[in-house]
């Protein structure tokens, strides 16, 4: 698995017509009328080899495009570029394990815009307004609605290894080096001040306890200070991520359904 994470980009939508279906794959897939003859005929035109249930999901989604076009009667290369269409919203979905959902939802709708409008060799006018219409609320209620379901099957989990590195206090709990600097230059003045003092090792060795444990108590204070604060601050930014992730989808609603929203603006 590679481990570097791509960031969300937008495509840029072209024409999409014959791109992955051609027409002699439209006439076999005209053929297939039963539901396994015809994920058979989707799996040979698009060289779908993945594993399950990755492969399951892809099928189906393409089979049910192919039945949404024979039940609105589009032609075959209507047929064609929806199924590219889909399957390069697919893609744009999957490219990113983050959350993308506005840079789909601008890119399906640039899509269909290139094959609804006749500005050649940017547009053509494929689809009439009312096949886009059916179009849009297709991909909304048979993908979008379920993006998220997409994106956790096809994409790898992204999880945050945390780790704590105590660069300058050493494994034994002892002072740093910088610490033991100022002791010596202590004690060497304290020598100089009082040159005719003698003291005796056991006056000696007490005060050498005393830091030491001083020294032990401080850095595991230091230790348990520092996890506190990390732990609050995690909650923290999972809490302001929570609450940005609840926004975004309340948006995206509201931008794919505005006139139910506008229904509940006025009551």
């Amino acid at each position: 698995m590679d481990n570097l994470i791509k960031v969300p980009q937008l495509p840029k939508a072209k024409v999409m017509l014959w791109t992955d279906v051609s027409y002699h794959d439209m006439e076999v897939i005209d053929k297939m009328q039963s539901i396994p003859d015809l994920e058979s005929a989707l799996c040979s035109v698009f060289r779908i080899d993945l594993p399950e249930p990755k492969r399951e999901v892809l099928l189906e989604l393409f089979v049910q495009t192919v039945l949404f076009s024979r039940e609105h009667s589009l032609k075959k290369e209507q047929t064609s570029a929806l199924l590219s269409i889909i399957k390069s919203i697919h893609e744009a979905n999957i490219e990113t394990p983050f959350n993308n959902i506005e840079q789909c939802l601008r890119y399906y709708k640039e899509l269909l815009l290139c094959h609804s409008v006749r500005r050649p060799p940017f547009s053509i006018n494929l689809f009439s307004y009312e096949e886009v219409d059916c179009i849009l609320k297709y991909i909304y209620n048979n993908y979008l609605r379920h993006y998220k379901l997409y994106k956790y099957i096809f994409t790898p989990q992204v999880k945050l290894d945390l780790s704590l590195t105590y660069s300058e206090i050493t494994d034994h709990g002892s002072a740093t080096t910088e610490d033991s600097s100022l002791a010596d230059v202590g004690n060497t003045m304290e020598k100089e001040t009082m040159p005719n003092q003698i003291l005796s090792s056991e006056t000696q060795e007490t005060p050498i306890s005393d830091n030491s444990a001083t020294s032990s108590a401080s850095v595991s204070d230091l230790r348990t200070l520092i996890e506190q604060e990390v732990r609050q601050q995690m909650k923290l930014v999972s809490g302001q991520l929570e609450e940005t992730i609840r926004e975004k989808a309340f948006q995206c609603n509201s931008n794919l359904n505005p006139s139910q929203h506008n229904n509940k603006t006025k009551n």
